[in-house]
């Protein structure tokens, strides 16, 4: 009896072992390599025909051989600071984060209460909304002599130019998602009496989410584009101004790897924001 109920639980144990299903399926192996190889392999392609157009004599670039090589001190020593703007990448780059982070704040609080108010009062809509249609088509830069005049400091005008650059499209997409509340919604709120707060809370802004983060997504872009090229003007310590000041000292590779991490922190920072609007929408606003 022992043998047989020994043979028997190692029996089990085999059939249990078997049945298991392996912890990555050849599924999500060929999923991973469907997202993965063809980028990669366009990225390949893209640094072979840099390298090749750019090594011949009398190149305008540098080829991506020659930019690593150039650049390498800056690459593997983001982290110096010897005082002034003799600093790293990380420090220009992490100046740069401060001040968008602080203007698109900013501007998400501020596009998200009036775009529910344009989105709510026909009366806002008719009196805001040709104002806001106007200021929106400002170029950002146009801004910053204003903001200089009046702030007399380049930290809060870059943050004010990140401000008025971002608030338009977090304005426009909050309308547009309050005004397309469906109507029994707004009938089940009018039934449960439900108050401004109350109704605002549960109603708006649960409704009007995936259109928010729309234009939060936007607005983030736009703020890393601004800042870049506000920093150039502005000067001090940031990306826009290493750029400039790269530039200025013909440093052509280091602008090349500036650029690069420059359009890796934008498309993190779209994926953040991306991601944080399915989590709040449950997977309603596109990632």
């Amino acid at each position: 009896m022992a043998l047989g109920s020994t043979l028997g639980a190692v029996g089990s144990a085999r059939k249990g072992t078997a049945g298991r299903r392996p912890l990555v399926t050849a599924a999500a192996l060929r999923s991973v390599a469907a997202r993965l190889v063809p980028p990669l392999v366009v990225l390949a392609l893209f640094l072979l025909l840099w390298e090749v157009l750019c090594s011949r004599p009398g190149a305008g670039l540098p080829a991506p051989s020659r930019v690593v090589s150039e650049a390498w001190d800056i690459i593997a020593h983001p982290f110096y600071d010897n005082g002034g703007t003799d600093k790293g990448l990380f420090w220009h780059i992490s100046a740069s984060l401060q001040r968008v982070a602080l203007g698109f704040a900013l501007a998400a609080v501020a596009g998200i209460l009036l775009g529910t108010l344009v989105g709510q009062s026909d009366w806002a809509m008719r009196g805001l909304d040709p104002i806001f249609q106007v200021l929106r088509t400002i170029p950002p830069l146009a801004w910053l002599p204003l903001s200089l005049a009046a702030f007399r400091d380049g930290q809060p005008s870059a943050i004010f130019v990140i401000f008025i650059t971002a608030i338009w499209p977090i304005i426009i997409n909050t309308a547009v998602g309050i005004r397309n509340i469906p109507q029994d919604y707004r009938n089940v709120a009018a039934v449960l009496r439900l108050n401004a707060f109350e109704f605002f809370g549960k109603i708006m802004l649960p409704s009007a989410a995936p259109y928010i983060f729309t234009g939060l997504r936007i607005g983030v872009g736009l703020s890393w584009l601004a800042i870049v090229a506000a920093e150039m003007l502005i000067g001090g310590v940031g990306i826009g101004f290493f750029i400039w000041d790269a530039w200025n000292s013909s440093h052509i590779s280091e602008i090349i790897v500036a650029l690069v991490y420059v359009g890796v922190i934008g498309f993190v920072l779209d994926r953040l924001v991306a991601g944080l609007g399915h989590l709040v929408t449950r997977g309603t606003a596109a990632a």
